[in-house]
């Protein structure tokens, strides 16, 4: 039996970790539920538009997840061989995932929204030997995959049969339920020390290349500060989460983190609007809700639920962008509460959050989380002062860390110096200890001499009761000269004009920090995950700047 409290311990001196020999997020997450008489808790409960409700307990769970392992086995799967996961939120996601685990495998979780030339590029850069993926998705991998890589087996959950496609003659194609269902449960789970490789998630890399960041089993005994300073985990919480499995924030903190404290997980599949969100809260009685702030503007500015809609809620959370100081205040009023921040990122999960036990500061991204051994470098890896910007940098003795890049030894060198892992993200934090974000080194502002941070103009121009989102970019429109422009997307059926915009800008910001130009969007430019595309909006800042000094003649060539 695990002894949470025995992992990470505070005493005079500070706090500290105490990490096992033995360490397997399979046994963290369901087996030890089932061996202290839990098996019969919901583990999981999918909401799936076209299928219904499906539920999993921990039992179910453990068994199936058991038979998974059994199935690996007999395709000659070793342990930290790669199986790549690409599955919608569905109860053979879990079961895949902890299969892979329990045996020893590396799970690769892979998002639905990439093409099928993404995924071949994954399968090849991982060296998968089996892929797990919906039969719905087959068709339009099926052609690509099997040549280039080292694929072996597909594996395809869903109902129907399998569907018929050119699949490469190199790939073996399986009903996963039907061999599921021809398998027994094999109930052995690998001893794997806390070091030992568990996920493989992909990140935007420098090359323009998807970057594997490989993490370890320890990485759940890594994320126990958010669960007591961000999650506020009770007794029999129920958790639904707005986000897909295959996104790192939705893996941790929708089916690792809640399981591993063995609580029931709602999920949803399918088309969706903003009214999904408080209905499935209100049926399924959830008690701690999960998004990204677009959701959270969603359901203020798109639907008319109250906190009477949905009683039995209690806490909510929020990551991947800062939430406008705006939306925050709407969601006080309507829901009576307030939405708790995070900060993450691939390599290293959520580390810097806001808690229940000190008040939200606008603007504010929260507090280092107790445990994490986290600094503020100079350029010289010198912790600066109080208020000074500076480079996050986190101990590379920190079980939450990744384990290294995989495949890229120097850039794994290059991250880690002097006993830090370099983020490339800034901050500064002042004397109460709140962290202020500024973003990475590459999206700050330099205009006019001056430093300034996007996210800072952003946190303001969102106050703006029409404006529903927007973007703080340094446009470069002639040499040495870089001003800031703010792409905006107004609320519905809002009419603002640009000098309006503008002159809220001068009167809510420094003079050198208010924009100078504003552009309109219907939507931004998001990666895979919701994030902006900054760059890409740049280029279109600059594509419209060259058509309006471009002769008529040359516009239609």
């Amino acid at each position: 039996m695990l002894n949470f409290e025995n992992l990470l311990t505070q005493d005079a001196s500070g706090w500290h970790w105490q990490l096992p020999n033995h360490f397997n997020i399979a046994y963290a997450c369901v087996r030890q539920h089932v061996e202290q008489g839990n098996g019969n808790t919901l583990a999981m409960i999918v909401e799936d538009q076209n299928l219904g409700t499906t539920e999993l307990t921990y039992g179910e769970l453990d068994k199936a997840s058991g038979q998974f392992n059994y199935l690996l086995k007999s395709l000659n799967v070793s342990e930290r061989d790669r199986v790549l996961i690409r599955l919608p939120n569905a109860s053979s996601y879990p079961i895949s995932f902890f299969g892979c685990l329990k045996h020893g495998a590396v799970a690769v979780p892979t998002s639905t929204l990439l093409s099928a030339h993404e995924v071949a590029y994954l399968a090849k850069d991982s060296g998968a030997k089996v892929l797990v993926t919906d039969k719905s998705m087959w068709s339009e991998l099926s052609h690509i995959l099997g040549k280039n890589d080292k694929l072996k087996t597909v594996l395809l959950a869903g109902d129907g049969a399998i569907p018929k496609t050119d699949a490469s003659a190199n790939l073996e194609v399986i009903d996963l339920h039907e061999a599921l269902q021809n398998s027994p449960v094999d109930d052995s789970i690998v001893a794997t020390r806390p070091d030992d490789p568990a996920y493989l998630v992909y990140t935007s890399g420098t090359t323009g290349f998807p970057k594997g960041v490989l993490h370890g089993h320890r990485s759940l005994i890594g994320r126990i500060p958010a669960s007591r300073y961000w999650f506020n985990f009770q007794s029999g919480d129920r958790i639904l989460h707005s986000g897909k499995f295959n996104w790192t924030y939705v893996l941790g903190s929708a089916l690792m983190d809640p399981l591993f404290h063995g609580h029931t997980v709602i999920v949803h599949e399918g088309a969706n609007d903003a009214n999904t969100w408080p209905r499935l809260i209100a049926k399924h009685q959830c008690t701690i809700f999960i998004g990204v702030p677009t959701i959270y503007r969603q359901i203020i500015q798109k639907t008319k639920y109250t906190a009477k809609d949905v009683p039995s809620l209690r806490h909510c959370m929020s990551a991947g962008e800062h939430l406008s100081d705006e939306m925050l205040l709407a969601w006080r009023q309507r829901f009576a509460m307030d939405v708790y921040e995070a900060i993450g990122m691939s390599e290293f999960s959520y580390y810097i959050s806001q808690h229940t036990g000190a008040e939200i500061r606008p603007g504010a991204a929260g507090f280092i989380q107790p445990g994490h051994k986290v600094a503020l470098v100079d350029d010289n890896l010198n912790p600066v002062a109080s208020g000074q910007e500076g480079m996050i940098a986190i101990n590379i003795e920190d079980p939450g860390l990744f384990l290294h890049y995989w495949q890229l030894p120097q850039e794994t060198r290059a991250s880690r110096r002097s006993g830090y892992f370099l983020t490339g993200d800034y901050a500064r934090q002042d004397e109460d200890g709140y962290i202020w974000f500024v973003g990475r080194k590459d999206d700050i502002i330099n205009t006019f001499g001056y430093r300034v941070s996007p996210h800072e103009i952003e946190r303001v121009v969102k106050t703006h009761p029409l404006v529903a989102d927007c973007v703080a970019l340094g446009d470069t429109i002639a040499k040495e000269k870089t001003i800031v422009s703010i792409c905006v997307i107004l609320t519905k059926d809002a009419h603002l004009d640009e000098a309006s915009l503008l002159e809220f800008g001068n009167r809510h910001l420094a003079k050198y920090k208010a924009p100078k130009q504003v552009h309109f969007y219907q939507e931004f430019p998001r990666t895979k995950n919701g994030k902006v595309l900054r760059k890409q909006l740049l280029e279109d800042l600059s594509n419209k700047r060259e058509q309006l000094t471009q002769s008529p003649t040359e516009a239609q060539a």
